[in-house]
């Protein structure tokens, strides 16, 4: 085993599992994969997991990296973890959870966001603070449900942390965040750069709970804790960045930053689908989330619940392969099989139209396609309006989309996206972005670089480029008018 390198590991703990990459920290090589799943319990909206079966998984999938990795431990050199955003963790005796964590894809405590934003004035008021309006996955509202079905948990937490806050003072011993995971907790003032007094006092909530916001994600935290040293074998000389959010972290891992502000929209195709770009400007707009990112700049994302999974639910009921699949033709799916978040419907359920006797199961498969990635680049086209650029500017329509997620490997996603947005798309050859951007972040505190660019001279952000096709104008305006009678007043 050789020393003789520098490597970083990167995390990114996500809703389903652990996955760290060990990473050459001057090529950006991918020399070991490790992963460990996650277990998501829940019915009715719920959806949890014990924080505890987070930090188990880390250190397996850590480990793993190490050993295919085939390098020494001493090796490492720095180590930051990406998760899974607006996760609520509340802590008691003992800094172990109170209870299983509420996730981001929680959908019960719709009504204390819609309450809070009514509370504070509306959501030009959340806005104008954090650039974000309360929904069910933001942790504000999440905490409010807590206080409001569980006071008892509520009362007894002594710390409230995010999953990768959590997972960082598991390897540090620092409770530290970073602004671009804060700002997605609607108590974290975007405008200000630090927790906002006024929306901590609405919620209740004690900012010495809170773990200090470092100043960039790629900011080190310390070194490695003595147990943490025990439970992955690493030195403890290893430097611990602050990490960030998976939306965030992704964002570097593209080299998305200053340098390329707007250049390249992402979409991102997981469990949720998600659009975002890189800004100076600071957009507020309630259909997005209006989150900071690691370098000064600023992070606007839509969100969707219902992506992949969402689709490959499809594909089981109807008892087809994922890639068997055909255009929808006067099929049209709205696939809010868990509410959905963007457009802010989360009592929504999915809704199938415009089917006859002659209707072919894989056309369905396809509407259900369809209907997700509509939402998805309806999303992005609030965004970029957001950011007061015009969708339909023929120069703003002809910018290539960066295509990523567990979809854009997909041969059906991927005709989908390209003949719905008219675009053309570029596909990273890079797997696991958010563990390559934590990566990058993880060499950014071991040697105070920008991990931006880092990322960017490791060339993760690049890959195949596909010709942009004419857009589908026929089914788009299908499915949109499909969504105009089912949610009256929605896109007016």
């Amino acid at each position: 085993m050789s020393v003789s390198r520098s490597v970083v590991i990167g995390v990114d703990s996500s809703t389903q599992s652990a996955k760290a990459v060990a990473v050459d920290a001057a090529t950006g090589e991918v020399l070991g994969i490790g992963r460990a799943p996650h277990t998501v319990t829940g019915t009715g909206g719920a959806r949890e997991s014990d924080p505890e079966e987070w930090w188990t998984a880390l250190v397996t999938a850590v480990r793993a990296a190490v050993r295919t990795a085939g390098i020494a431990p001493e090796a490492v050199t720095g180590i930051a973890v990406a998760g899974q955003q607006h996760g609520l963790v509340v802590l008691g005796s003992g800094h172990r959870p109170l209870r299983p964590a509420l996730l981001w894809n929680d959908t019960r405590s719709a009504p204390q966001a819609a309450a809070l934003t009514e509370r504070l004035g509306g959501p030009k008021a959340w806005l104008d603070r954090t650039g974000s309006v309360p929904v069910a996955s933001m942790t504000a509202a999440k905490w409010q449900w807590l206080r409001e079905h569980e006071p008892h948990h509520a009362e007894a937490a002594t710390a409230v942390r995010l999953p990768h806050d959590l997972l960082t003072e598991r390897l540090s011993g620092e409770a530290v965040t970073d602004p671009g995971d804060a700002s997605g907790t609607c108590w974290y003032a975007t405008a200000d750069g630090a927790y906002d007094a006024r929306l901590l006092d609405l919620l209740g909530l004690d900012a010495a709970r809170l773990p200090v916001v470092a100043p960039a994600g790629a900011t080190r935290a310390g070194g490695l804790t003595a147990a943490a040293t025990e439970a992955l074998g690493l030195p403890r000389t290893v430097a611990v960045a602050a990490g960030t959010g998976d939306n965030m972290a992704a964002a570097v891992g593209l080299g998305l930053g200053a340098a390329g502000l707007l250049d390249h929209p992402v979409v991102s195709l997981g469990t949720s689908g998600t659009v975002f770009a890189a800004t100076r400007t600071r957009p507020a707009d309630p259909a997005l989330a209006g989150f900071a990112a690691t370098d000064g700049t600023y992070l606007p994302l839509g969100c969707t619940l219902n992506c992949t999974l969402a689709v490959d639910r499809f594909a089981t009921l109807l008892g087809l392969d994922r890639e068997d699949a055909r255009p929808g033709g006067e099929t049209v799916v709205l696939p809010y099989l868990d509410g959905e978040r963007t457009p802010d419907l989360p009592a929504a359920s999915g809704l199938v139209t415009g089917l006859r006797h002659t209707t072919d199961p894989r056309a369905v498969l396809g509407a259900a396609y369809e209907g997700a990635a509509f939402t998805v680049l309806r999303a992005l086209d609030g965004l970029l309006a957001a950011c007061g650029l015009d969708p339909a500017d023929p120069a703003v329509r002809d910018r290539p989309l960066r295509l990523i997620g567990g979809g854009a490997r997909g041969r059906t996603w991927t005709d989908t996206v390209r003949r719905l947005s008219g675009r053309p798309l570029v596909v990273p050859a890079a797997d696991e972005l958010v563990a390559l951007g934590a990566a990058a972040l993880a060499a950014g505190a071991a040697t105070g670089e920008d991990p931006v660019a880092v990322a960017t001279a490791w060339g993760t952000g690049t890959g195949r480029t596909l010709e942009a096709v004419p857009r589908d104008e026929e089914t788009w305006r299908r499915i949109e008018g499909v969504l105009t009678v089912a949610t009256p007043g929605l896109l007016a």
